[in-house]
């Protein structure tokens, strides 16, 4: 064979078909026929049906763990949100419950002020509204101190009451507080009267570890008092004016062999936990003072010894 009969192209490596032009037009031409056909006739619904089936529990078993983490974020999210709200909620019931216990002190401080504007209406004397600022420190007597001394016209002696009636006396004044002595304490006395029967007595304090009150002393057994009886002041020792509350009998005890009877009151004031009171002037420094005479100096002839001259 000569040499130049030979073919020099390289034998294809694969058995080549049709040209890949061709494949493209027909495999073009086969998908756009299937999609109008799908969209048309829906001839590929059932075959997308049977292959999500078929592949239904693979996507399940893949997703859970995906679903497993969600749900998880999702748990620890709303417990924070659910402890954020309880604690916002705590904080507001607290607030709420500080402003209603500030509400309650208020409407009962503002009835109490109404109270004793009401008594100071009632009264004719001049008074003066002081604070009670603590109580006394000594345990064997009944004393609290108020906001009003000697600086804004205290005087001791000066009777104190507060919305429900008498309260104390002041018995020592400094210059800016004053110490009231209170109807309880055991050196206190009151001269009251007893609404019912107009019998006048003596009221004494009664400190007691099972309760403050006031002992009626020194009445006869005779006498027409009986419990529940309003005791109010006589006016009689010029320091408290007349018709003040002071308490009401609770206990009323005769015996056969004493001429007395054992008599024990309590007081309608406040004794303990009052807040605000009235410190009025003393009865006695409201009645007119007698004014002394002028001395006049005797006349020369009133003079023994004295001659009056000639004129």
């Amino acid at each position: 064979m000569p040499l130049g009969t030979l073919d020099r192209t390289p034998p294809p490596f694969f058995k080549q078909g049709p040209s890949a032009l061709s494949k493209l037009v027909v495999f073009s031409a086969m998908a756009l026929f299937l999609m109008v056909a799908d969209l048309r006739f829906q001839v590929a619904k059932p075959v997308r049906a049977s292959i999500a089936v078929v592949l239904y529990p693979a996507q399940w078993l893949v997703l859970q763990p995906v679903q497993a983490m969600a749900g998880l974020g999702g748990y620890f999210s709303s417990l924070h949100d659910a402890q954020r709200s309880e604690g916002e909620a705590l904080k507001r019931l607290a607030t709420q419950a500080d402003r209603h216990l500030q509400l309650e002190q208020m409407t009962l401080e503002n009835q109490r002020l109404r109270s004793l504007l009401a008594m100071r209406e009632r009264i004719s004397t001049e008074a003066m509204g002081a604070q009670v600022l603590y109580d006394s420190a000594d345990p064997y007597s009944r004393k609290v101190v108020i906001d009003r001394g000697q600086t804004h016209g205290v005087e001791a002696g000066s009777p104190v009451i507060d919305e429900s009636g008498v309260l104390g006396q002041v018995t020592r004044v400094y210059p800016l507080m004053s110490e009231v002595s209170l109807l309880v304490d055991r050196d206190m006395a009151i001269p009251v009267l007893n609404v019912r029967t107009g019998v006048r007595s003596v009221a004494y304090g009664e400190p007691s570890t099972q309760g403050d009150g006031m002992e009626l002393r020194f009445t006869l057994a005779s006498a027409d008092i009986a419990q529940g009886d309003l005791l109010t002041t006589s006016g009689v020792d010029g320091v408290y004016p007349p018709g003040l509350p002071v308490g009401r009998v609770t206990l009323v005890e005769r015996q056969a062999e004493s001429s007395f009877s054992r008599i024990e009151a309590e007081p309608l004031a406040q004794v303990q936990g009052t807040l605000h009171v009235l410190v009025l002037k003393p009865a006695g420094s409201a009645l007119p003072q007698p004014v002394p005479e002028p001395i006049r100096a005797p006349s020369s002839a009133a003079r023994p010894g004295v001659r009056s001259a000639a004129p």
